[in-house]
């Protein structure tokens, strides 16, 4: 009979091997709103911060702030219960209709997260027996709705178009589900979606996109990763995220009428939580006016974008290629990569380390993301900071 294990010794140990191996998580606490130069409790000066999703600058937009305090006002700062039980509000059900006629769909679902969309909507669809098909480089949100399902988790490799033909031929499964990141939040490329729509369509599969980093960024007026690409389709079920561009918080599912109906009877995640405050989906009305109306911030943000990419010269590292705001500089080594990001700290620049599990094993990388709220001076400084640095290495 083995000898039972001390879980607090074991938990010391492992804390020390990933330690060793440069893949402790560590928290920064911040000390100003969200914006392009953040205040750090473990700094005495600010720093210029290229690590938010807010992409459209409106986590601190003041007319939001406005909004949020005008709907506390209005419906106080919780929702009591439920959704289906009494906390479903008069303006959460003007958020989905809003939503949904935003994004081309029938109607749409308000999660309170997009972690809890991703976890709800796989299970409502498919159970034992059918078959889900994955990029293999989606979020963990949706690799965990995945396996909640319990249906056959089937992966192809990032994007390869036949590998996942070739699995949705060989599959016998009574329903089948293609589940892709619109925009991959690593690497920042886009998935192939007219070539996985016309896939669903000729296996009879349902197409679940995850429009976490394109909502509110890609087509026209930020309606998203669909518009962009102009698709429609009944298969099609789509799902934003509104703590991003949108600047604010949760996430919604959009889809055919009778597809939401039957979330909303069947996605767990959403029957069994308490409703987010409707303060929330009030300043979120007043947040799609402002992504709606932001042509002229998106046309900044390509342009940093732009600015970005010509700026770099790397010789070591790589610049995946990318032209949405998520920019990865994969320099490989985990402590490497520890090292070049304290590094831009002493320099008063804030990009963070990306190490496995997040990415794979010798990819560990800088994620840089940009903001239309930054400016081309600091866009500009960092260019020139990364480039010196890789050309002196620390």
């Amino acid at each position: 009979m083995p000898e039972p294990i001390d879980p607090l010794l074991e938990i010391s140990a492992s804390l020390a091997d990933i330690d060793e191996a440069g893949l402790r998580r560590r928290r920064r606490v911040v000390t100003t709103p969200c914006a392009p130069v953040a205040g750090l409790a473990d700094r005495p000066d600010p720093v210029i911060a290229f690590c938010s999703n807010d992409y459209l600058g409106l986590a601190a937009e003041p007319s939001l702030a406005e909004a949020a305090s005008q709907g506390a006002q209005r419906w106080g700062v919780g929702s009591g219960a439920s959704h289906l039980v009494s906390g479903h509000y008069a303006v959460h059900d003007e958020l989905e209709t809003r939503l949904a006629r935003f994004v081309g769909m029938d109607d749409a679902l308000y999660f309170s997260t997009g972690y809890m969309a991703n976890i709800g909507v796989m299970p409502a669809l498919v159970g034992r027996g059918d078959a889900i098909f994955a990029d293999k480089v989606n979020h963990a949100s949706l690799v965990d709705g995945a396996l909640l399902s319990r249906a056959e988790f089937i992966r192809y490799p990032h994007s390869d178009l036949a590998a996942l033909a070739a699995r949705l031929e060989a599959s016998t499964a009574p329903r089948k589900l293609i589940v892709t990141d619109s925009v991959f939040s690593m690497d920042g490329d886009l998935a192939p979606l007219p070539e996985l729509l016309a896939l669903a369509e000729a296996h009879k599969a349902w197409l679940l996109v995850d429009d976490a980093h394109g909502f509110g960024v890609l087509g026209p007026q930020g309606r998203g990763s669909l518009a962009h690409f102009g698709l429609s389709s009944p298969r099609l079920i789509y799902m934003g995220t509104l703590g991003k561009a949108a600047g604010v918080s949760g996430a919604f599912v959009a889809g055919q009428r009778d597809v939401i109906e039957w979330l909303v009877s069947k996605s767990r995640s959403y029957i069994f939580t308490t409703g987010a405050p409707p303060l929330i989906a009030h300043t979120l009305l007043s947040a799609l006016d402002l992504m709606e109306q932001g042509d002229t911030r998106r046309a900044h943000l390509n342009a940093l974008i732009a600015r970005f990419k010509a700026g770099l010269r790397l010789s070591r590292w790589q610049l995946l290629p990318s032209d949405t705001p998520i920019q990865p500089v994969v320099i490989g080594d985990n402590h490497e990569t520890l090292a070049v990001s304290r590094a831009l700290d002493a320099e008063g620049i804030w990009v963070p380390a990306i190490r496995p599990p997040t990415v794979p094993k010798g990819a560990a990388r800088l994620r840089v993301t940009l903001s239309a709220a930054h400016s081309f001076e600091q866009v500009d400084r960092l260019v020139a900071t990364l480039n010196r640095l890789e050309a002196a290495p620390t």
